[in-house]
């Protein structure tokens, strides 16, 4: 396994994190898994056996009872490893049960911790945008969760890069901590990120954790053209994080994944995953799985090196087109770019 540096900290992370989710399976969490202390405990030593040190979860999955079962599940394992929550998403039906005011968040870190059964958080990460609470009202509390050491790194989930500059600003302002990652979805599926996201982070130093970095399991070569869905899916029907915009695109993917991996003896979803990690930026890769098989073999990406006419295939199928500014700075500022710049525009350039 390799461990990387989570963006401008000192702060060392595997490659491949453990995602809980599926850790309860409650209410809307049951359609990712419903795994109990005992399954737990398996997919955790399964990671850890990968050399996995980072887990994350969040307080809103499973009503909280995904942190509770981490923590079980740990045990005395809990001083060797990391842990990553979230906070924001509502957590009861009151006015203040939600957001990013200073109100909140100390109240869910102190619940966090609770759940959690330990003393600190490693990274604590805002879990969405919130546009009605003051950013400097937000990144103070963060700031003095920090300094009271309840909370060691800050980091912020599904933000645009203009919301993630603000908050920089502010921090490097009010002399605030700053945030050191972004945890986003970005996938073969889909590439949004890799527009204003991915140069935001290579500019600022910002480390980049990847949610579902299979589509909600799209790419694991389960989905072929002309083939019936596995049975109980709801991909590609009402279950719409992430959306299919062309779903033409993501089949020709989907067979190139399949092809590819066949030629390495491996699952599609392994390649989905080591292309992933030879992205500008990312740090490292969240994987859940509902079966300890399926965790096994997407822990198996982390040694998977694909070759450069591999990676130029997925990335000529599964590419954007530049959206404005881009295509005009492509078009007139090759001569003055960044290496920021050039991890959208530099395939574009002739």
């Amino acid at each position: 396994m390799e461990y990387r540096q989570l963006g401008s900290s000192g702060l060392r992370v595997s490659a491949l994190t453990l995602g809980t989710m599926g850790f309860g399976g409650q209410g809307w969490a049951a359609a990712v898994g419903t795994i109990d202390v005992a399954g737990a405990r398996r997919q955790i030593d399964l990671a850890r056996d990968a050399g996995v040190n980072l887990f994350d979860t969040a307080d809103v999955y499973s009503g909280g009872l995904s942190e509770e079962i981490l923590g079980k599940a740990l045990g005395g394992a809990r001083d060797d490893v990391l842990i990553a929550t979230k906070a924001r998403m509502p957590m009861g039906d009151g006015p203040n049960d939600a957001g990013l005011s200073r109100h909140h968040l100390i109240r869910s870190v102190e619940a966090s911790l609770d759940r959690l059964g330990t003393d600190h958080i490693d990274l604590y990460q805002v879990h969405e945008w919130d546009g009605q609470t003051p950013l400097e009202e937000t990144l103070s509390a963060l700031d003095s969760l920090v300094r009271s050491g309840k909370v060691r790194y800050i980091g912020a989930s599904n933000y645009a890069a203009w919301h993630l500059m603000k908050a920089l600003g502010v921090s490097e302002q009010r002399g605030y901590e700053r945030f050191v990652s972004q945890q986003i979805y970005y996938s073969l599926q889909a590439r949004d990120a890799e527009t204003e996201l991915v140069p935001v982070s290579l500019d600022q130093g910002l480390g980049i954790l990847v949610w579902s970095p299979l589509a909600g399991g799209l790419l694991s070569g389960k989905y072929r053209r002309g083939v019936e869905a596995p049975a109980g899916s709801r991909h590609l029907s009402e279950w719409d994080e992430p959306p299919v915009h062309d779903q033409d695109k993501l089949y020709d993917t989907i067979e190139a994944l399949v092809e590819i991996g066949s030629g390495h003896g491996v699952s599609a979803a392994q390649v989905a995953l080591a292309w992933l990690l030879g992205k500008p930026a990312v740090t490292s890769l969240i994987v859940g799985a509902r079966t300890e098989q399926q965790l096994a073999d997407n822990l198996a990406a982390a040694s998977l090196v694909l070759s450069a006419d591999e990676v130029a295939r997925l990335d000529s199928l599964s590419a954007q087109p530049l959206r404005y500014p881009y295509w005009h700075q492509a078009k007139t500022s090759a001569d003055r770019l960044s290496a920021a710049d050039l991890s959208l525009l530099g395939p574009h350039l002739s």
